[in-house]
């Protein structure tokens, strides 16, 4: 499927993603992925916001970058093992873990890349996309092939989805033919710069593979490019988007080559 068939794409290229909220970002030091720092985004004029999700024991959907909660707060335990009353009581940097529901509802002009992290997710994340209407501004992604598969077969063909990692293998070394025969339904390939194959380092995103790309309506998104001088490269190379902890830095790369997008202002038509 292309990129220009969903509303998730329908802002000029390229796209600037704050990776859970913008982690390196002065202000959001050690407050990675809560609404706060997502709030710091949005004010930054974030309007895509990356976020990772788990679903806790008895089915809510956290924004949520880890399987535990002990890296990042002052709790500890498997999130799939964990009640929702007890992962609410974590605290990162005084701020709580947020509910997927959080921040669709506290920031609705804003877009999220959702990877979900772990099977048990994917039915509850799904639901949740249902009742808030937000398939129009969200985009899915998993490592897994597996949850890929679920989330679009609840979800059908409105939902933008992002290339793991067997689509993104058929595009870059497959023959032309095969490519095509086996190319992902996915419409933005999400990737590193770099990808390990057979034990060692390839060089992903090339030019070869950006016009494989693009011949095919979709879009490259590369993750976490938290370098000017890479982020320049990148952009030089005609990627679509750009996804990073430094949103500062990001921001003021796009600013220098004017690509920099300020946010429309005014109220906001919510799909139902």
């Amino acid at each position: 499927m292309k990129a220009e068939q969903f509303p998730y794409f329908d802002a000029p290229r390229p796209l600037a993603l704050a990776h859970r909220g913008g982690a390196a970002y002065a202000p959001n030091h050690g407050r990675e992925n809560t609404l706060a720092a997502f709030r710091t985004a949005y004010d930054l004029g974030y309007r895509y916001l990356e976020t990772d999700v788990h679903a806790t024991l008895d089915g809510q959907v956290v924004a949520f970058h880890d399987g535990r909660l002990d890296r990042v707060t002052d709790r500890r335990g498997a999130i799939a093992d964990l009640p929702w009353d007890y992962v609410q009581q974590a605290r990162i940097a005084g701020e709580s873990v947020p509910l997927l529901t959080e921040l669709l509802e506290e920031l609705p002009d804003a877009r999220f890349n959702i990877d979900i992290k772990s099977p048990g997710a994917v039915v509850p994340t799904a639901q949740v996309l249902l009742q808030a209407g937000a398939l129009h501004r969200v985009c899915v992604g998993s490592f897994s092939q597996r949850r890929l598969r679920h989330v679009r077969e609840l979800l059908g063909p409105r939902l933008a989805t992002a290339a793991g990692g067997a689509g993104v293998a058929s595009l870059r070394f497959l023959p032309r033919l095969v490519t095509q025969w086996l190319s992902t339904p996915a419409p933005v390939l999400q990737i590193p710069r770099t990808y390990t194959l057979a034990g060692r380092s390839v060089e992903l995103v090339t030019p070869a593979l950006v016009e494989a790309a693009h011949r095919r309506g979709k879009h490259i998104h590369v993750w976490t490019i938290d370098d000017a001088q890479e982020m320049h490269e990148l952009l030089d190379l005609g990627v679509d988007g750009l996804v990073s902890d430094a949103i500062d830095t990001l921001r003021s790369v796009l600013v220098e080559r004017g690509a920099w997008q300020e946010p429309p202002r005014g109220p906001v038509t919510v799909e139902r």
